[in-house]
This record gives structure tokens, C-alpha cells and sequence, in this order.
């Protein structure tokens, strides 16, 4: 056993009993359902401002991401924005879900749908989305942090054995302290990501030789690569344009990652922060005010200047320091990581980068080797943990507690949450461990997934022309479009007349497609006078309590502007112009700020972005607290439900 693998059982050992820690107080602290399933609505904010980060930029924004900026270079790198576009969702939606869930007592969104909707559907097609969700999205965490185990300990533990281990921890915090043990742990998960990103992206400029050396081994990378955009330009440095027809089986030439795939591969990420199990975090709050902190400064600002400069250092410098035979071979790297082999060859290929920038330091801070180890493994559990907790609250609450036992107690709510934890865990582990190919393509589903949910809740907190028919159609056909335009759906039907991501458009782009065009549609003809009656009554609280103040209802065409203009030359069509307006990508002379004319595109439109989520959530006052006291239609008493002004259901 190497100093490095005792340093990372020290540490692992150190943080799974602050884990436990939390378990055991969580449990202590959890009288009723609501204490156990969103932590009794009284998560402080900086809680929620690390504890929402943390849940928002799993293990894949730690492990997966730098290699995808390896093996596709900066035309995948514009996947960094969903620092911004995941907490977009947020400021549209997580202020008036959580003035609902305050007001009415909701501690799902099943319950929220249902009642606004008048339709159960609702309820059980949002836990269908939470567990398609949840179950592939915490088997692809799980099983990548019983492979980075594995590694980093030379395969004292293999990758099965590890996870299982790794895993058994994470339930028994999850399932005795609910979501106020799942919010704390997530406080240092946040800081042990953000924390490890910096580091690596430190470790790998130094080896690489600093700033001006990896600026010219990313132009010796683009000299001597051979797969080039319809421009000529390396598809390193370059997106091949605003759209391109793929005929079914054939790739793009010179990449995926043309405007429009960017723009609809952001929609998916949206699906992070309107999958059901955001909307429980936001009933979780004890007021909204830390919902802007959150979404400005520590993800678009914080987390988004992070993936902006480290994540992309990170994979172009692993060209530089021995992951790319090909540029060993030209002389235009040092092997610093004695790969013995181009690391596309290897079993993990690109996902094996981020732990071999680890293992730079085991010969010189073994320690540090150990605790960076922990940091990739917290960020793969930040996200699991929050959606093993909401899952089994919505199993709970919106299938047993509806249909199976309406009066169940906060007693009986809290066992079967601790039951819905160990089964929604269970069949992540199972689906990883005897199905590694079905867990990727359904894991390709699940933010997209996510991203359907987006109609019903504009209907529920903006737009009461939705009707409930319209919303449940749409949602069911959203869903099948994802599924048609994934390569399992396309596996299942055995489909061969397109592609997956047809256009070069996501599958969540095709999904509101035509989830949102046919909720439009069907909306137009099933309008209902009681119905409509039934949702103001939702809209005019909402209007009274969170519209924009008469004094800045001129601001809302400038707010309009300012979004459409930031999607479109940000992570649309128009990035585009990304590619050359700085230098021209084959000659490193032209480069204006000594850097691929599109990576300073990158930084410009990240610092332009932090501005729009500024402007939304504080100036449009879209994430502020509401200037009106929200007054709770009930509230619980242990075992008890307390009427304030109307009859709640326990």
C-alpha cells in the first residue's frame, strides 16, 4: 500500500464522520415528515447557497468535464456556461415555487402539481421524471466514484466492491437525517469540489509550465490536429458552425458541438435546477433570500469562473504533459505522466485524466493525493445524496401517503422515507453493477428529463393560459421525444431514419419541442372558465407578492433583450463568431490576448452572463425576499396538523 492510498484512507475516514455526524443529528432534529423531507423549511442561507451549489455540479463537473474539454477541446468547453444556465432556471422559477410551498404546505412538487393542476397524472408523471432522473443520474455518481477508488488505490478495491462501500455511507446519512443532513454534509461537498477543481487546474498549469507554455502547446495542438471543421479550422479551438445535417449513423465533420447542439445541450443542463428534486430544495428554505447569492455569486460567478479557466486547463494541458501520444511523438509535449500510451487507449480514456493529474503529486505530497481524492469523491456524492433524499420523499409522499395510506403520521412518513432511500439507491447500484451500458445511455436521459418539467412549472408560476390537459400531454410527449432521440430509445424501437441528436439538436431540444408546442396547442382548445378561476387564485397570490414593482415594469423589455441576446451570441447560434473575432484559430501570431480567439470569447460572454443573473435575480428582484410577509396556511406540530387559515393535509 503507497503513502498516497494511507493519506486517502485517512481522509476518507475523517469525512465520513462528518458525514454520520450529520446523519445522527439530522435524525435527532427530525420530529416530522416536513423536518425529515426539506428539513422543516428552515435551512439557513449559507446552507442553502453551498448545499444548492454542491447539488447543482456533481462528480461529472469534477471528472467527466475536464475530459471532455480533452478529447473535444473548446467547442465542448462552452459546456462550462451551465454554471449560468443551471442557475437560469433557478431565478425563473425557485422564488414562486417556494412562496407556493410556504403558503400551501407543499413539500413536493407532486403536491404542488396536483393541486394546481386538479389532476393526479400530474403527480405521478413528476415522480416517473424523479426516478428516471434520480435512479441512472446517482448510478453513473456511484459507479464513477467506485472507479476513481479503484484507481487511486492501484486496485486494492475493485470498482464494484467500491462503490457498494462507498455508497453504504451515503445511505446511512441520507436515510436518518433526511434532507437537513443531506444540506450540511453538501456545505463541505461544496467546498471540497470548488476547492479540488482549483487545485488540479494548478497542479496541471505548473506542469505544464504556466500560462504562456500552454498557449503555445494548445497552438502545436491545433497544428497537428487532423480532424478539422467545415472552416479548416482545428476542432480544438473552433465549433464547426451554427448547424449540420448528419445522415443516421455518420457523425459531424469536425465535432458535435455547432451552435445549436451548445444551446440545446444547455437546455438539458437547465433540467438540473427544474428536475423535481430542485423544487423540494426550494421548499426547504426558510425564506428566499439566499436564492441570489446562490445563483449569482457562488454558481455563475464562482462556480462559473472556475470551469471557465481550470476545467479548460486541466484538459488542454493533459495534451501537453504526456496524455496525447501524438503530440509525444511530435515533440510538443513533456510526459510528465508516464502513461505508457495515449490515454484515449485506455479502458477509462478521457474520464481516466482527472485521476492522473492526481497521482502527479503521490511521489512528492502523497497527502495532497489523498485529500484531492476525497474532493473528487464528495463531488461525486453531492449529487446523489440530494436526489436519493428528495426521491424517496416524493416516493413517500406522492405515491404511499396519496393512494396507500392518506393518514399515514409523520412517524409512519419518515420510516417509509428511510425505506424510499435504501430502494432508490438500491436500483442505482443494481443498474450500475449488472447494466454499465444501459446506466450511460440512460444517464445521457436524465437531465433532459429534467428539462421537461419546464411547462408545467411556467404554467404553475407565470402563465395560467396552460390547461391541465395541455400540460400532461405535453410532458408525456416531451419525454417520448427525448427518449426517440437518444441512442436507448432509438436501441428499443429499433429506430434507423435519424440519429441520435438529430440536426446536431439535443434530445432536450426536440423534447420541448414538442412538449411545449403541443401544451401550447391543446391549451388553446380545452380552456375551462372554472379551471382558469381555480389557477388565479394561485396567479393573483403570486402577483401580489412577487410581481416587479411598477417602478421597474419598464425593465422588462431590457430584461428580455438582455437574456435573448446572452443565449444567442453566448451558447447559441452566434457563438460562432467566437472562433475568430480574437485571432484567427490557425495562426497563433493573430491571437489578440495570447489565448484561441474562443476561449477569451468564452471569458467575455461568462462575465457578460454574471451580469444578466445579476440583473434578474437582484435588479428584476426575480430571487429577492418578497416585499409582503408570506402568511403559511398551516403549519405541524409533531404528529399534528395545525389549520391557520384553511384545512391542510398532513
Amino acid at each position: 500500500m503507497t503513502t498516497a492510498t494511507i493519506w486517502l484512507f485517512i481522509f476518507v475516514l475523517a469525512y465520513w464522520a462528518y458525514c454520520i455526524f450529520w446523519g445522527i443529528k439530522g435524525a435527532r432534529m427530525a420530529k416530522t415528515a416536513s423536518d425529515y423531507f426539506i428539513a422543516g423549511r428552515k435551512i439557513p442561507i449559507w446552507v442553502f447557497v453551498l448545499a444548492a451549489t454542491a447539488t447543482s455540479f456533481s462528480g461529472w463537473t469534477f471528472m467527466g468535464h475536464p475530459g471532455l474539454v480533452y478529447r473535444d477541446g473548446f467547442q465542448y468547453a462552452y459546456a462550462s456556461f451551465y454554471a449560468i444556465t443551471i442557475p437560469f432556471t433557478g431565478v425563473i422559477f425557485l422564488k414562486r415555487q417556494w412562496m407556493l410551498g410556504k403558503r400551501f404546505g407543499y413539500v413536493t412538487p407532486g403536491e404542488m402539481f396536483s393541486d394546481y393542476y386538479r389532476t393526479d397524472v400530474m403527480r405521478i408523471l413528476t415522480v416517473i421524471v424523479a426516478l428516471v432522473f434520480s435512479v441512472p443520474y446517482l448510478g453513473l455518481q456511484l459507479r464513477a466514484s467506485g472507479f476513481l477508488f479503484n484507481v487511486l488505490t492501484d486496485g486494492l478495491f475493485g470498482v464494484e466492491v467500491g462503490m457498494w462501500l462507498l455508497s453504504a455511507v451515503v445511505v446511512i446519512y441520507v436515510a436518518s437525517g433526511g434532507l437537513r443532513a443531506v444540506a450540511y454534509v453538501d456545505t463541505m461537498q461544496c467546498i471540497l469540489l470548488a476547492g479540488g477543481i482549483v487545485a488540479i487546474g494548478i497542479i496541471t498549469l505548473n506542469a505544464v509550465g504556466g500560462m504562456d507554455a500552454l498557449s503555445a502547446g494548445i497552438a502545436k495542438l491545433a497544428e497537428i490536429d487532423t480532424k478539422r471543421t467545415p472552416d479548416g479550422y482545428s476542432h480544438y479551438i473552433a465549433i464547426p458552425g451554427v448547424i449540420q445535417f448528419v445522415k443516421a449513423g455518420t457523425k459531424a465533420t469536425g465535432g458535435a458541438w455547432t451552435g445549436v447542439m451548445i444551446l440545446t445541450y444547455m437546455f438539458a443542463l437547465m433540467g438540473i435546477q427544474s428536475a423535481p428534486a430542485f423544487s423540494m430544495w426550494s421548499f426547504s428554505n426558510k425564506n428566499p433570500k439566499p436564492f441570489a447569492y446562490q445563483q449569482v455569486w457562488a454558481s455563475s460567478a464562482g462556480i462559473g469562473f472556475i470551469l471557465i479557466i481550470f476545467t479548460a486547463i486541466q484538459g488542454m494541458g493533459g495534451h501537453l504533459i504526456g496524455a496525447d501520444a501524438a503530440m509525444l511523438k511530435a515533440g510538443y509535449a513533456k510526459d510528465v505522466l508516464n502513461l505508457g500510451e495515449d490515454i484515449m487507449k485506455m479502458p477509462g480514456k478521457q474520464g481516466f485524466l482527472v485521476p492522473v493529474l492526481i497521482h502527479i503529486l503521490s511521489k512528492s505530497a502523497p497527502w495532497f493525493v489523498g485529500l484531492l481524492a476525497v474532493c473528487a469523491l464528495a463531488a461525486m456524492q453531492s449529487t446523489g445524496a440530494a436526489y436519493m433524499s428528495t426521491a424517496a420523499g416524493m416516493l413517500t409522499r406522492d405515491l404511499y401517503k396519496r393512494f396507500l395510506n392518506p393518514g399515514a403520521s409523520h412517524t409512519t412518513q419518515k420510516l417509509f422515507g428511510r425505506i424510499g432511500v435504501l430502494v432508490v439507491t438500491g436500483l442505482a447500484l443494481v443498474v450500475a453493477t449488472t447494466s454499465k451500458d444501459a446506466l450511460v445511455l440512460l444517464g445521457g436521459l436524465a437531465v433532459a428529463y429534467g428539462f421537461q418539467m419546464w411547462p408545467a412549472l411556467i404554467g404553475t408560476c407565470w402563465w395560467p393560459f396552460l390547461t391541465r390537459q395541455g400540460v400532461t400531454v405535453g410532458l408525456v410527449l416531451g419525454l417520448i421525444a427525448v427518449t426517440l432521440t437518444e441512442t436507448i430509445g432509438q436501441k428499443w424501437f429499433g429506430i434507423t431514419a435519424w440519429g441520435r441528436w438529430p440536426l446536431t439538436i439535443h434530445s432536450a431540444g426536440w423534447g420541448i419541442i414538442f412538449n411545449l408546442g403541443s401544451a401550447i396547442l391543446i391549451s388553446m382548445v380545452t380552456q375551462n372558465s372554472d379551471d382558469k378561476a381555480h389557477k388565479m387564485k394561485y396567479h393573483d397570490f403570486l402577483r401580489e407578492h412577487a410581481g416587479i414593482p411598477a417602478e421597474k415594469k419598464g425593465l422588462v423589455p431590457v430584461a428580455w433583450i438582455i437574456v435573448l441576446i446572452w443565449f444567442f451570441f453566448g451558447i447559441g447560434p452566434g457563438a460562432v463568431i467566437g472562433n475568430t473575432i480574437f485571432g484567427n484559430p490557425n495562426d497563433a501570431s493573430t491571437w489578440m490576448f495570447g489565448i484561441p480567439s474562443i476561449w477569451a470569447w468564452h471569458i467575455i460572454w461568462w462575465a457578460l452572463g454574471v451580469f444578466m443573473m445579476w440583473f434578474l435575480a437582484f435588479k428584476m428582484q426575480m430571487s429577492t425576499m418578497p416585499e409582503k410577509e408570506i402568511v403559511a396556511l398551516v403549519e405541524d406540530i409533531g404528529d399534528v396538523k395545525v389549520a391557520r387559515l384553511d384545512v391542510d393535509k398532513p
